[in-house]
């Protein structure tokens, strides 16, 4: 059968597919038409260069997905006097992480009592759509997956949207809210982390792209005209979005204090060659670049002032320049937090907190010294969770692991697997105009990553 063809009635049922760097389930039933595959596209009939929608890793990370359901939770574990003003677990935060949390506790219990508390509409979508969003032109209602009522609903979990959480109270188990006070037996952080803002860079100044809301304002605002943009910050997030942004038709100055763009992530001559993959593209790179302050003009256009007395004019500035769990609600509650990398710390396996009735994953935690902002982890650590909030002796605890990372600058996609930080060589496997092939060895000469850079081919240089 050919790719996209629809399979006949009777056929075997649809099966689903969850990828392994990002966490996204491709869904036989529904297939990926923006990817090209109509639903009904069976898992074998995809071809092997399709790429995942979210993080853009090829089929061969994908394995087979068995998707957990609500109906699973049919006998629940009982509790003595519970009842409908029981206090239950309280979840902060309406990103993935909150949302997988009370689907992994729902699954465990239907009569668990769950309130969600998050800071915005707590839409369920999913965060990666964003670094593409833009140069596919996405509409912001497209890329919620549900709404906050319809999966409220669908979990049967009270939820307490646009609500700022402000301290918690350990002694007497509350959390303090802008919109009332909540009582917990356990308590759940998922807030995420928020963009690191260096003191040059005033909030009011810059776009900081980290949340659905700020895409649909940022969206509205370049929409207008092709516009002159300056981005503070050549990682991984900064990268994405001036790649994006240039495609868009708008004109990017990417400005880093690093000589060469993704340079915490890549080895030189990958970096070198992204580069030369922008090179027809409306995109200026300027590294070794401190940022001394930025001010907005008269005519409402900003001035980036860098500390070496360049300046640069733009329409927008964005800030790119690394995230940060805020540390409001640990330091409420006297848990330890890591400042090195921004993020509460947990014990591994059960991601409990200093308290040990308070949990905590995704973008706001420290695993062993690390922060892991990625999506891939989010459910395996939600299930840890829950299975160590609902006595669930057979859940399996949350083990960190190294996944494939997908830098996603569609001019040159950039695949890296293996250990990527520390000490190590890289070394060049292959170098020609249509890949670029490396190996990190570590002093035994054993193999502990890869990259692999391969330019698309719209961008194959021309034959003579």
């Amino acid at each position: 059968m050919s790719a996209g063809a629809q399979p006949a009635a009777n056929d075997a049922a649809f099966r689903q597919f969850i990828c392994r760097a990002c966490g996204y389930v491709y869904d036989e039933a529904k297939g990926d038409p923006d990817g090209g595959l109509p639903p009904g596209t069976r898992y074998d009939d995809i071809p092997d260069d399709w790429a995942c929608p979210l993080c853009g890793v090829t089929k061969a990370e994908f394995e087979p997905y068995v998707a957990s359901t609500v109906q699973r939770a049919a006998a629940p574990v009982a509790v003595t006097g519970r009842g409908r003003h029981e206090p239950g677990v309280v979840i902060v935060g309406g990103g993935r992480a909150g949302w997988q949390v009370a689907q992994a506790l729902r699954e465990r219990d239907a009569a668990l009592p769950i309130t969600l508390v998050a800071a915005c509409s707590a839409d369920v979508y999913d965060k990666p759509t964003l670094s593409v969003a833009i140069a596919r032109g996405l509409d912001p209602h497209r890329i919620v997956r549900e709404s906050a009522a319809e999966a409220a609903k669908r979990l049967r979990l009270q939820l307490v949207p646009e609500a700022i959480a402000v301290r918690i109270d350990t002694v007497a188990r509350t959390l303090r809210t802008t919109r009332g006070t909540l009582r917990w037996r356990k308590l759940v952080l998922a807030h995420g982390a928020a963009p690191r803002l260096p003191a040059a860079l005033p909030p009011q100044q810059v776009w900081r792209v980290n949340d659905l809301a700020a895409y649909r304002r940022l969206r509205d605002v370049l929409a207008t005209r092709p516009q002159r943009v300056v981005i503070v910050g050549a990682g991984l997030v900064g990268s994405e979005l001036a790649n994006d942004l240039a495609l868009g038709g708008h004109a990017v100055t990417l400005l880093d204090v690093q000589p060469r763009p993704l340079a915490a992530l890549l080895p030189a001559p990958a970096s070198q060659r992204l580069l030369a993959a922008w090179a027809a593209l409306p995109i200026a790179f300027v590294g070794g670049a401190q940022v001394a302050g930025v001010e907005t003009r008269a005519d409402g256009t900003r001035r980036v002032a860098l500390a070496d007395g360049r300046t640069w004019d733009a329409d927008q500035v964005i800030a790119a320049t690394g995230l940060a769990a805020p540390d409001r609600l640990a330091r409420s509650a006297g848990l330890a937090f890591d400042r090195g990398c921004g993020g509460i710390v947990v014990e591994p396996a059960t991601l409990r907190t200093a308290h040990p009735d308070i949990h905590a994953l995704g973008d706001c935690v420290a695993v062993g010294g690390q922060a892991s902002r990625f999506i891939e982890p989010i459910a395996r650590q939600a299930q840890a969770i829950a299975g160590a909030i609902c006595g669930d002796d057979a859940a399996a605890a949350y083990v960190p692991k190294a996944v494939p990372l997908r830098v996603k600058t569609t001019s040159l996609p950039i695949t890296l697997q293996g250990s990527i930080a520390g000490e190590g060589d890289w070394r060049i496997v292959a170098d020609t105009p249509r890949e670029l092939r490396m190996q990190r060895v570590d002093v035994d000469g054993t193999v502990i990553a890869t990259l692999v850079a391969s330019a698309p081919p719209a961008v194959l240089p021309r034959a003579a």
